[in-house]
């Protein structure tokens, strides 16, 4: 099922009942209460931080920084922030699906005390993902190590509930290595940051970068995903780019109106560059030689591995000569390195128009003319 079909199957199946696509207006627990139950299938939340200021922040040359000193990170008390982060977690709760997932962004200030709500209420943590910064603001006084990263949390439903991880995906992002649990990206900056009159709309917009890793992670085109401190819609604009649905609750009238200028903006990428590199178990299964009936490998082309050691010639039944041995992409692959196993799909390459690729480049290609 291709993207736009898969999107019109889940507005079939009730969500089309849901916000979809908007902004709604006020505090975010009593927006939320407007969602129906078990209809989201990713919370992506980037809270108040409470950082409890305790007065203007200067540079070494007498400058100002411009940080968070704004009302809605402020609070009374921990028993105050405990009460609010708790208020909107069981919300988060009530309207994720069972297979849905929680993504929780922090500081030291707050990671720990939301972490812990979060287990209290029945949340599973996956991950604790370490966002380095590669570009940190200095610690101006020269008092403590300067602060280089921010936590992420994962959690699914709980400990057996079941929740989408795009592994595959994630693996071919990282160049063919397992992503780690540490991403090195900078803070949002450029032409990305949103600025009037030389200042930043929202002191902490976060980098289109890391949603998209989050969202090609654990989101699948057509899933609806919600964040309950929209600020200026990074998750709305990468959400709309990947083909994900998107629903925002905002109280500041200032930020929903940079927010919904900022996502018109946004192009959603087309249905082929939405697919994604599938894990082996969720990928259909396609013999070599269906390739090469589709015409997308012709008999006689020539592969060769990666280091250019061996190179192998594609037979009209899709079998492969390499040196006097012949049989399938994976056999010839195994024999010729003397292996126990061989992944022909990763192993064989071919060029094509004067760009190198491994073979399994034309099996998503295949996949992908399925579908439609």
């Amino acid at each position: 099922m291709g993207v736009a079909e898969l999107t019109r199957a889940k507005a079939r199946s009730g969500e089309s009942r849901l916000p979809l696509n908007q902004i709604l207006p006020g505090d975010c627990v009593q927006a939320m209460r407007q969602i129906p139950d078990a209809s989201v299938d990713l919370v992506f939340a980037d809270p108040p931080y409470n950082l409890q200021l305790g007065g203007d922040l200067a540079r070494p040359d007498g400058s100002s920084v411009d940080a968070v000193t704004d009302h809605w990170d402020r609070f009374d008390s921990f028993a105050a922030y405990d009460a609010f982060t708790q208020a909107w977690l069981r919300q988060a709760r009530r309207i994720l699906k069972p297979d849905g997932a929680l993504w929780v962004i922090g500081s030291y200030h707050n990671i720990y005390r939301v972490g812990a709500l979060m287990q209290d209420l029945g949340f599973w943590i996956l991950n604790d993902i370490v966002w380095r910064k590669s570009n940190p603001m200095p610690n101006f006084k020269g008092t403590r190590f300067t602060n280089a990263h921010e936590t992420l949390l994962w959690a699914s439903m709980g400990e057996k509930a079941r929740y989408q991880f795009n592994y595959r995906a994630m693996k071919t992002l990282n160049d063919e290595l397992q992503m780690r649990s540490d991403w090195t990206l900078p803070v949002c900056g450029g032409a990305e940051r949103l600025k009037e009159n030389g200042r930043k709309v929202h002191p902490t917009q976060k980098p289109e970068g890391l949603l998209y890793r989050v969202l090609l992670a654990t989101t699948e085109p057509g899933d609806v995903v919600l964040d309950p401190f929209f600020g200026t819609g990074t998750t709305g604009a990468v959400a709309k780019r990947l083909g994900r649905q998107w629903i925002g609750c905002e109280r500041e009238d200032h930020y929903r109106h940079a927010a919904l200028e900022r996502i018109g903006r946004e192009l959603p990428l087309d249905e082929s560059a939405l697919a994604t590199m599938q894990s082996a178990r969720s990928a259909p299964k396609v013999a070599f030689g269906a390739l090469v009936e589709a015409g997308l490998i012709a008999p006689g082309t020539v592969l060769f591995d990666a280091k250019r050691r061996w190179n192998a010639v594609v037979r009209a039944d899709g079998s492969l000569i390499c040196e006097g041995r012949t049989g399938s992409i994976h056999g010839v692959g195994k024999d010729v390195q003397g292996a126990p196993s061989c992944n022909g799909w990763t192993f064989w390459h071919l060029e094509q128009a004067g760009e190198v690729k491994p073979i399994d480049a034309a099996r998503q290609r295949y996949l992908l003319s399925v579908e439609d």
